[in-house]
């Protein structure tokens, strides 16, 4: 078996070039992708850029097989290939690195990365193996220890693992979806910044789907920009503006929307936490003598890598996961995040991951909007029979006001597009006026911009009517934007605490970073 590490520049020959000519794509009666172009040439670092619904997913998942095109071809170095497979895919010197881990948790990363080989030997030799193992992670770009668990690593190092894997596959054009998703600004330039070497030695052609045009401007020579799964846009980035990609992208042109917060927070206490200890799902501690309190109209921002007790302070604050020590008080009172006290309290939350954590995939859009409310009137009688023509009305009503682009109320939620299911959960959970609470966990994960900026104005809006928001958020940018007040949490802990205007960046960084 050959070692299966990275070429070095003087054994690499160029990476092949891709094409995609005339691309079409039809669902039934909905075209996709319609009779879109794109080449990346070889040894280039290409964006896609374009909205959610645009046609990015549909196009990437022709170019690995997982869609039959409609029309259109493919070609690799001039030759035309006929995908059906990811394993095709990979036979092509194409790869993927997909939005959502694919790594089993229960395994380690050196069986994760031999179970992602398309081999199919029987017996392994783990002592050659780990030999090899250890001879192609000394040449790679990321380090990620062999040995640990992939359920026991930051999420920013479960990033890096599915990179890794693609690269200990040889794949020689990588397609990389949303990959700084849950990295933290840093993080991003060093993993972005680490492939544009890849690139620039002339290993690896690299096409980026993204939303941040940072990231274009920054990393990437060229750029195409679909809408509406056609062709809008494409050019150098050095000849570009931000203002002409956004234009490509939404068809107008594209200004920043600004956040209007109202002055003066008032000094009542909502959420009170006070010595709060909980434990990981392994049972080692995960936060540690939390002290928090958040007031009517405040953002308070919780900034950290991935991994440092984000989730399991939202869970426990969300009543999924029980805390080992220490109270929590809402209104002044003893709270627990049971649904009874949740609504006496008006406490809503936009958890991370809504199809996972806040719907119920199979159920209706009108159903999982009505999760809070079904068992009271005027959408249930006596809090026993559901009137399903009143969840159905109320459902078209938050389709309108949130909008939310579904075919109809009727639709599984699992159907929708992820900016589309967190407008749902977004209309679930805010459309009450009578919210005290709001605890929002990563709300912007993964959508475009248009979603971003509809959900900063909603969170700002409720702040601006007095609801107390905790804001907890890997997207330090976005924390900067809308909070009132940051804090900064590190290895379960909270190391920093600044109002925003006093905020010192480089010092939040290093705190992050665990110094």
């Amino acid at each position: 078996m050959k070692t299966a590490t990275l070429p070095t520049r003087s054994e690499v020959q160029t990476p092949p070039e891709l094409q995609v000519i005339d691309m079409t794509k039809r669902f039934g009666s909905l075209v996709a992708l319609d009779n879109v172009s794109m080449t990346l040439r070889p040894g280039t670092f290409h964006a896609l850029l374009g909205e959610n619904g645009a046609g990015k997913s549909t196009l990437v998942k022709c170019i690995m097989g997982f869609y039959a095109p409609t029309a259109g071809k493919i070609l690799v170095n001039q030759q035309e290939h006929t995908i059906k497979s990811p394993k095709h895919a990979h036979e092509c010197g194409i790869g993927m690195v997909y939005q959502h881990f694919t790594s089993v948790p229960a395994m380690t990363v050196a069986e994760n990365l031999v179970l992602s080989r398309y081999d199919t030997a029987k017996v392994i030799n783990w002592k050659a193996e780990y030999d090899e193992l250890n001879a192609f992670m000394a040449s790679s770009p990321f380090q990620v220890d062999l040995y640990t668990p992939v359920g026991q690593l930051a999420a920013g190092q479960k990033q890096k693992l599915e990179i890794l894997k693609q690269l200990y596959l040889k794949s020689r054009i990588l397609i990389l979806d949303e990959p700084t998703s849950v990295l933290t600004p840093g993080e991003a330039d060093e993993v972005l910044g680490l492939i544009r070497q890849e690139v620039q030695s002339g290993h690896l052609s690299v096409l980026l789907i993204t939303h941040k045009f940072r990231e274009v401007t920054a990393f990437t020579d060229e750029v195409t920009v679909l809408r509406k799964g056609k062709l809008a846009g494409n050019g150098l980035v050095k000849n570009l503006s931000i203002a002409e990609m956004a234009q490509m992208m939404l068809g107008e042109e594209r200004l920043m929307k600004q956040v209007i917060k109202g002055s003066g927070i008032d000094p009542r206490p909502v959420l009170e936490v006070k010595s709060l200890n909980a434990d990981r799902d392994n049972g080692l501690p995960a936060i540690k003598q939390v002290n928090l309190t958040v007031h009517r109209g405040e953002i308070v921002g919780i900034a950290g890598v991935s991994g440092n007790g984000q989730r399991e302070l939202v869970e426990v604050l969300a009543g999924q996961r029980s805390p080992t020590a220490g109270e929590i008080q809402v209104n002044g009172e003893p709270y627990s995040a049971r649904r009874t006290e949740m609504d006496r309290h008006r406490v809503f939350a936009l958890p991370e991951e809504p199809l996972r954590n806040a719907c119920v995939p199979h159920m209706s859009v009108a159903e999982n909007m009505a999760l809070r409310t079904f068992d009271k009137s005027p959408q249930s009688k006596w809090s026993l029979f559901l009137v399903l023509q009143q969840i159905r009305s109320m459902a078209e009503g938050l389709i309108k006001t949130f909008s939310v682009k579904t075919p109809s109320p009727d639709v599984p939620v699992s159907n929708l597009s992820g900016g589309n299911v967190q407008r749902t959960v977004l209309a679930r959970e805010l459309s009450s006026e009578q919210i005290n609470l709001l605890i929002a966990a990563n709300p912007c994960f993964g959508l475009d911009f248009s979603a971003v900026d509809f959900i900063h104005g909603e969170i700002v809006n409720a702040r601006n009517r007095g609801v107390a928001v905790l804001l907890v958020s890997e997207d330090l940018d976005e924390l900067l934007s809308l909070a009132d007040r940051v804090i900064v949490i590190s290895e379960g802990e909270f190391v920093y605490e600044s109002a925003i205007a006093d905020a010192d960046l480089t010092t939040i960084g290093q705190k992050m970073a665990g110094h």
